[in-house]
């Protein structure tokens, strides 16, 4: 479910909404959705706000790296694996990594108050 990401959008953060369109595709194949907003005008990839933007490889082979180093596996594992460079794994882990991070602070950020007595 994607929104526009444009602050100044009246359909800013609207999931679901009929606001957005596919322009064009782009990537290997053209799996790549280009979206824009009608409601403001702007175009963002579908993959902007996420650890795979600017990404050169696939989704499998992304999701493939993220989920042996979840499992444990170590740099030089994970890189015979699934057939990348030791420097393709780091660099993944620390995009996803400081993705978890802001997604954490932000979902932390915007949780109710806890309203209950404190414990003395």
């Amino acid at each position: 479910m994607f929104c526009c990401l444009n602050s100044r959008c009246p359909d800013h953060g609207l999931r679901g909404g009929e606001n957005l369109s596919v322009c064009r595709r782009y990537g290997k194949e053209g799996s790549i959705r280009f979206l824009q907003c009608r409601s403001c005008g702007p175009r963002f990839s579908e993959r902007k706000g996420t650890p795979l933007f600017r990404s050169h490889l696939t989704r499998e082979k992304a999701t493939a790296v993220l989920e042996y180093v979840a499992e444990g596996c170590g740099v030089r594992q994970t890189e015979r694996l699934v057939g990348v460079h030791r420097h393709t794994v780091t660099r993944y882990t620390r995009k996803a990594g400081e993705h978890a991070r802001a997604a954490h602070d932000e979902l932390v950020a915007l949780s109710p108050p806890d309203h209950r007595a404190p414990v003395r």
